[in-house]
């Protein structure tokens, strides 16, 4: 299922949003560059939690969903390797749970992103961004 667009409409108001976010900002940090850097980071690091969960969470529900799946991607039937799985969900906006998770290998999660129109990522560094957890 394609995650839904904003409208027009919809992006207009969230680009104000945004602009008003980053008026804040500036005024809470004033001239102190590194301190509106970390605001930026804060803001930035929870927003990501409040899509994504923390990644302990994750890591908590990679491990029930590799138990789950008695070690077996779901995609291709074979065993799951043990570093460089992805957490896929069926429903984006529906988040991280049990139920809309599977745990998949990298070349099935390259595939199944490729179906959904979306290209592969190159590894830039560290779990997160390798694709171990999406």
């Amino acid at each position: 299922m394609p995650n839904r667009r904003l409208s027009s409409e919809e992006l207009i108001r969230a680009n104000a949003l945004l602009n008003s976010i980053r008026v804040r900002l500036r005024k809470l940090a004033g001239d102190d560059e590194d301190l509106r850097f970390a605001y930026r980071r804060k803001v930035y690091k929870e927003l990501i939690y409040d899509e994504r969960g923390k990644p302990m969470a994750r890591r908590r529900l990679k491990a029930l969903k590799r138990t789950e799946q008695g070690e077996i991607c779901p995609l291709c039937k074979k065993p799951l390797p043990a570093t460089y799985c992805v957490l896929d969900r069926f429903v984006a906006a529906a988040g991280y749970t049990t139920e809309n998770t599977q745990l998949i290998c990298q070349a099935c999660d390259v595939m199944t992103q490729a179906s959904r129109g979306y290209r592969e990522r190159p590894p830039v560094g560290g779990e997160e961004e390798a694709g171990t957890v999406r």
